[in-house]
């Protein structure tokens, strides 16, 4: 027995830098947002975020999405309150953010929404070793589904969402962050019903893959390096 003891000691002065290595390469993954993160009118499996993590480990990256506390309703206030401490305790070294659009259906004014999304991404990106992990995702033009324009009262939504993306874009640009815009892509929604769920208003399966194919290659070459 003593004569096996120093091969031992070999065999794991050898292995556990390898194995630590490895544990440095797992991808922790947490998307906060609202509806669109969370793939309402389509299933769990079907949400774009759920999507990204099976595509980017199918590339040989070690994804986990060990949370997606997004909520259909969910301003930038809920998130703050109730997905932030969430964000804090899953420790993750990769992020995404889409949120904004119940902010502006309900009312907030682009002053508080710009100021609730600021605060917000910059207490995630202290949460976050490499700051250029955090993915920024824009709002959808959802004015253009069935149900969408019942939303409006009487304000335009197009041009509304729009100055909510124009804040979000100017925000993270000043944060070198990456922005993906879904809002071009969305409104194909408008002329494709298979591409609107059941309720007349959120994206079907079919629109959240859309989103996931111009999402991607974005996250691909953020976590690459």
């Amino acid at each position: 027995m003593r004569a096996l003891l120093p091969l031992f000691a070999i065999f794991v002065a050898t292995v556990s830098p390898a194995e630590n290595k490895i544990d440095k390469e797992k991808i922790r993954y947490v998307a906060i947002g609202d509806s669109y993160s969370i793939g309402e009118g389509a299933s769990p499996n079907e949400s774009w975020p759920a999507l990204l993590t099976r595509h980017l480990n199918d590339k040989g990256l070690r994804v986990d999405l060990v949370a997606n506390p997004s909520r259909t309703g969910w301003t930038t206030q809920q998130a703050i309150d109730r997905e932030l401490p969430i964000f804090v305790e899953s420790k993750p070294n990769f992020a995404t953010l889409q949120i904004g659009v119940n902010d502006w259906v309900q009312g907030v004014d682009a002053e508080t929404f710009q100021k609730n999304f600021t605060y917000l991404v910059d207490q995630m990106l202290a949460v976050l070793r490499d700051k250029n992990r955090l993915l920024i995702v824009t709002i959808p033009d959802f004015g253009v589904t069935p149900t969408g324009p019942k939303y409006a009262r009487g304000r335009n939504i197009s041009e509304g969402i729009a100055s909510f993306n124009k804040i979000i874009t100017e925000e993270a640009t000043k944060r070198n962050l990456r922005v993906v815009d879904v809002f071009p892509i969305s409104k194909q929604m408008g002329g494709d019903p298979s591409l609107v769920a059941a309720d007349g208003l959120h994206p079907s399966a079919k629109e959240y893959a859309a989103w996931e194919k111009i999402i991607f290659p974005v996250a691909l070459d953020l976590l690459a390096k």
